[in-house]
């Protein structure tokens, strides 16, 4: 069966999704960041009750024990960083969001002037906001006028609706990043001037690293708090906090995945949590027919 989804004069086909979450290996190798206690599955046994039909059970039912945050690709929201316990379930609300991928190679930050919230490291790599914009505002992008248009103008998508969704590949890219550990690693980050440029500008940002802040960084989480809009200290939300936005980190996106637009089916699990497991679906934009 095949179908497609059209949105203004663009269709979308769902005949070959893409998955660019990371499965999540609950007895082999999986990502790891900061060195957290690996996700872990246990047989479940209480007294005749027993839960793996190769001990004896009728069925297969374990306990799964992981921190989502840590142990595979998850999708959070502003509670990651507030004293209220706000859930993912309520704060992602969009079904079908229009979606730019990009490919993006951070530079070393003796290369950049732009800047972050706590010094430097010697080896530290950073995500512009110059290599956004220059990413954004090349083919295959199609965000076309983007840089020009300038930040308080939403880039368009190719159906003429405004970009919701921003998806970083990082570069170089490879099948390491699905079972990489982030311990004493610092995988790149996001320089000050580029989250600003994010959240002025996407509702939604997915990401192959572990975090959009440093790895370490004194427990500031300034690019959270750019990016959701919580005073920088703050653990409270208020008037003007992207209370519907999403942050997704620890996808993996194959090299022969096309930068483009796309259609971006964002799945969690319905948690009464700051976070969930996520499988990001991206469906391609169609092209059109030139005698259209």
């Amino acid at each position: 069966m095949s179908f497609t989804i059209q949105i203004g004069d663009c269709e979308y086909s769902c005949a070959h999704p893409i998955d660019i979450s990371i499965p999540l290996n609950f007895s082999g190798p999986q990502p790891n960041a900061y060195g957290v206690v690996n996700a872990v599955s246990k047989l479940y046994e209480a007294g005749s009750l027993v839960g793996d039909t190769r001990a004896g059970g009728s069925c297969n039912f374990e306990q799964y024990t992981f921190i989502p945050h840590c142990s595979g690709t998850h999708t959070e929201c502003v509670g990651h960083i507030t004293h209220e316990r706000i859930s993912i379930r309520d704060c992602l609300q969009d079904v079908f969001i229009p979606a730019v991928l990009i490919s993006v190679e951070p530079v070393k930050m003796s290369e950049t002037d732009e800047t972050y919230s706590v010094e430097f490291g010697e080896n530290d790599m950073l995500i512009t906001r110059n290599a956004l914009e220059l990413a954004l505002s090349a083919p295959p992008a199609l965000a076309d006028g983007f840089v020009s248009a300038g930040a308080k103008n939403p880039p368009a998508h190719a159906d003429g609706s405004d970009l919701s969704a921003l998806v970083i590949r990082t570069v170089p890219n490879d099948e390491s990043k699905m079972t990489r550990e982030y311990s004493k690693l610092i995988p790149p980050f996001f320089s000050t001037e580029a989250m600003e440029f994010i959240a002025e500008n996407f509702k939604h940002l997915l990401v192959d690293l572990p975090t959009i802040d440093r790895l370490y960084d004194e427990g500031k989480l300034t690019n959270h708090r750019i990016f959701w809009n919580i005073e920088q200290g703050s653990f409270e939300t208020n008037a003007n906090t992207r209370i519907n936005s999403t942050i997704t980190e620890l996808i993996y996106i194959p090299n022969e995945v096309e930068d483009g637009n796309y259609l971006l089916n964002l799945q969690i699990a319905p948690f009464a949590a700051d976070t969930s497991p996520s499988r990001p679906i991206l469906f391609k934009l169609l092209q059109k027919n030139p005698s259209e």
